[in-house]
């Protein structure tokens, strides 16, 4: 459902507000029972995301990482079953699956270690099994199912939900006999920058013609929407045309200001499309 520059805003003071659990998200379905839990997840997702970015480099500095790794210490050396990690990251206001990489990363140096690649930890972080201390590697584990936001969970479960979008689009095409070349397809023709869909015979979509459709199992906001417009969605326009986006839970309906340049944003596929 689109919604109003005042209504999302409405919805992004509040999430500002509360903490960022998933017992928040019942919070928020409670205020605004009228949109859906994923339109509200999307937005608690993003507006959370914003301030991490804010905040990434103050739990980045060698006195940061020290006493977070100190703190992890004496936690467990007290209490090895007490979720130390997990306590800490909500304690400083930080995403506990970066926390938790925080202190991974000091863990592997120990003794004067060289510093740990991306691929190590990132494989670590995804399998904490890896870890070759138990009791770290459960407190990673805590943090990592227990954030909502940030991790390898939820950058599975967000991969996840994008792919089954795509699909579902491709049914609808189908289904509607639209004839179209899917991403792989392109990229197998050698195109390097593509949308989902290109649409072999162009349709119409109130009035405005279609080459293209992007799928965007996402809330269209104003940040996000601008780095799309200016990574993607311009170059799909400047090689293939006009094309439709779809953002599947919604989006501000300010943005949707660029129809007769030639994007169109729509929140599900148009029931009323025009076929040549």
């Amino acid at each position: 459902m689109p919604l109003t520059k005042a209504q999302y805003e409405e919805i992004a003071r509040v999430v500002a507000q509360v903490p960022p659990t998933r017992q928040s998200l019942k919070t928020l379905k409670g205020r605004f029972p009228s949109q859906s839990q994923s339109t509200l997840l999307s937005i608690f997702s993003q507006e959370y995301q914003k301030v991490i970015k804010k905040t990434h480099a103050k739990h980045h500095t060698p006195e940061a990482t020290e006493a977070y790794y100190q703190r992890y210490l004496t936690g467990v050396t007290t209490n090895a079953a007490s979720p130390v990690l997990l306590e800490l990251a909500n304690e400083v206001g930080f995403a506990p699956s970066l926390v938790a990489r925080i202190v991974l990363e000091r863990f592997l140096q120990e003794g004067g270690g060289p510093v740990p690649s991306k691929t190590l930890i990132n494989s670590m972080l995804r399998d904490p099994s890896q870890i070759p201390d138990g009791v770290l590697a459960n407190q990673v584990y805590q943090c990592i199912v227990n954030d909502c936001c940030y991790g390898p969970l939820v950058d599975c479960i967000k991969h996840a939900i994008g792919h089954e979008h795509e699909v579902l689009l491709q049914e609808i095409l189908l289904e509607k006999n639209v004839s179209f070349l899917a991403e792989d397809q392109l990229r197998a023709k050698g195109y390097d920058k593509t949308p989902d869909f290109i649409l072999e015979v162009p349709i119409a979509v109130e009035g405005h013609i279609i080459h293209w459709i992007e799928s965007k199992a996402s809330f269209g906001d104003e940040c996000s929407h601008k780095a799309y417009l200016h990574d993607q969605f311009w170059s799909y326009w400047n090689r293939f045309g006009p094309g439709l986006v779809i953002y599947w839970y919604g989006f501000i309906e300010e943005l949707d200001c660029h129809r007769n340049r030639g994007i169109l944003l729509k929140d599900c596929f148009p029931s009323d499309i025009v076929t040549l």
